[in-house]
């Protein structure tokens, strides 16, 4: 049985300090993170496809701005520019979790759309070198497909309210085993 102990929020470069508070805490394996959506407890990967949503809906919503992506964008990445070999694959992760490059390859299929530019295309937002594609296709800046669904109070950080992230991290829970 788990019950929910807390909402931590963006681990980020935070995750191993924690990762050490939480063993040390609840014991190692008698905690995790969990994600809460519509009144239910849900895993990580059921997060990514539910983020998938929101960005299939923001391509619904911003033709205009998905198909210059795909006319200047020959691929995608968060970070490093091997994230790309992640493909379609949510369980493929690097150093950091990511997912919203991941979504938007897999927006392209269910979209029945190809990149077709010349160039890979960093899609992390970065307010020091804030880039096109960073402000159109963060996680943070894409708006959330059903955002009553949020958990309350919204948590703050770099991100937009009521965006994908904040999804992310405002529904994220702290999980210890009872």
């Amino acid at each position: 049985m788990w019950k929910t102990v807390d909402r931590p929020g963006q681990s980020g470069f935070k995750k191993d300090a924690l990762v050490t508070k939480w063993n040390g805490l609840y014991g190692k394996g008698n905690w995790r993170k969990a994600w809460t959506f519509e009144e239910k407890i849900i895993d990580k990967l059921r997060v990514f496809k539910i983020c998938e949503d929101a960005y299939y809906a923001d391509s619904i919503a911003r033709e205009k701005i998905w198909t210059k992506l795909l006319t200047e964008a020959k691929e995608i990445y968060d970070m490093l520019p091997e994230e790309v070999d992640s493909g379609l694959d949510y369980k493929k992760q690097h150093k950091f979790t990511r997912f919203h490059d991941i979504c938007i390859r897999n927006v392209l299929i269910r979209r029945g759309w190809k990149f077709k530019g010349e160039k890979i295309q960093k899609i992390r937002w970065n307010k020091e070198n804030p880039n096109w594609f960073s402000e159109n296709f963060d996680p943070g800046k894409v708006k959330f497909h059903l955002p009553k669904l949020i958990c309350k109070p919204n948590l703050t950080g770099w991100w937009n309210k009521n965006s994908v992230e904040d999804f992310y991290q405002s529904n994220k829970v702290l999980q210890a085993k009872e």
